[in-house]
């Protein structure tokens, strides 16, 4: 048994592609070193600007008892929390989220994003609410945990790949399993399949692959978790806990194995903006019979055209830009999908034709 395992394990190694950009927080001392990342001053993995107002360790935190321990590749493992401070530039869901810090051709090719997650009893996810967990902006894949908003029932113990909002695989969701992850993301077919496998076992086809629209800029993949909003959720005062493994992007041959992908190959950056460089992320909300569907969005340029509800501008100056909305002679009409009511909200109210704008819950109308 033992001749077979190692054999196994060379032959997953020897099979394993490039590694274009590595997320498995080896070079961190600790979490504060996310600190060192800012706008004008673009170092290290990872771009660290999604979260609350409380300090980073309130929502980062680093440890060697975070991670799987079949991932002997990885020092140690995150712990993303979210909490009742967690929300973002004024928006009514809980976030906490790290972006990849590099120009490596993560968005072209055919690449696979890795990872390993779980959580434990202890400040568990809320199977009633819905968590959007290490997506695309565009959700052409992703995980998510917990009843979709808009699907019947009061709870769903579920973790579930979907694509475009679509169900494709799930799994109930217990505490102390690491679930192991590779998305095959083919950018030059637009397919998306789902690779999957628990503890130590070898990763799997489980799903896929499926036909979609492989939206991303590089620069648009989430790790952590956006939960939406229900009722009176806003202020309690529960606190939520996931742990992520292994982080990287691989291109070429994918490797199955569990904490044997080697040392990234192909430098991952570090760049500078000029003063009028802005960052846009916005979200929206697009709901069915059966699920719902928002989408977060983030450019790098300081013009947006897309389905959108809120949208914030970070730049190096001081001032920001607000541009997801299409001005007309008769005043700010929101686009399609966008937001268009709700409580706080204070952009447009009225839909560009032929939308219509729908009152979905007391904190999110859409136009639809």
């Amino acid at each position: 048994m033992l001749k077979l395992a190692l054999v196994q394990a060379l032959a997953g190694s020897a099979l394993a592609g490039t590694i274009l950009w590595d997320g498995r927080f080896n070079e961190f001392s600790s979490s504060t070193d996310l600190n060192n990342w800012s706008w004008s001053n673009q170092v290290g993995p990872y771009q660290y600007y999604i979260h609350g107002s409380g300090p980073v360790t309130q929502y980062v935190n680093l440890s060697p008892s975070y991670k799987n321990p079949a991932d002997t590749v990885s020092n140690q493992g995150v712990k993303i929390s979210i909490d009742k401070t967690a929300y973002w530039n004024g928006q009514n869901m809980r976030r906490t989220e790290l972006i990849p810090q590099t120009s490596a051709a993560i968005n072209s090719g055919h690449v696979y994003y890795h990872f390993s997650v779980k959580r434990t009893s202890t400040n568990a996810p809320r199977s009633d609410l819905e968590h959007q967990v290490n997506f695309f902006e565009s959700h052409f894949t992703e995980l998510k945990y917990g009843l979709l908003s808009g699907a019947s029932g009061t709870s769903d113990p579920t973790l579930k790949w979907c694509v475009s909002g679509q169900t494709k695989w799930s799994v109930t969701f217990d505490p102390d399993v690491w679930h192991n992850v590779a998305y095959d993301i083919n950018f030059s077919s637009q397919t998306v399949a789902f690779w999957h496998s628990t503890g130590s076992d070898p990763l799997v086809q489980t799903a896929g692959p499926f036909s979609v629209g492989t939206s991303s800029n590089g620069a648009d993949w989430h790790l952590g978790v956006l939960r939406l909003p229900m009722n009176s959720d806003l202020n309690s005062a529960d606190v939520e806990d996931w742990y992520f493994s292994g982080v990287y992007i691989e291109s070429g041959s994918l490797n199955t194995q569990i904490g044997s992908g080697g040392t990234q190959t192909t430098t991952s950056t570090t760049t500078t903006t000029s003063p009028t460089t802005s960052r846009t992320t916005t979200t929206s909300s697009r709901t069915t019979t059966t699920s719902s569907r928002t989408t977060t969005t983030s450019s790098r340029t300081t013009t947006t055209s897309s389905r959108t509800t809120t949208t914030s501008s970070r730049t190096t100056t001081t001032t920001t830009t607000t541009t997801t909305s299409t001005t007309t002679s008769g005043g700010a009409l929101q686009s399609q999908w966008g937001q268009c009511g709700g409580i706080g909200w204070t952009g447009p109210t009225a839909c560009a034709p032929p939308a219509s704008c729908s009152a979905l819950n007391p904190y999110y109308s859409q136009c639809l």
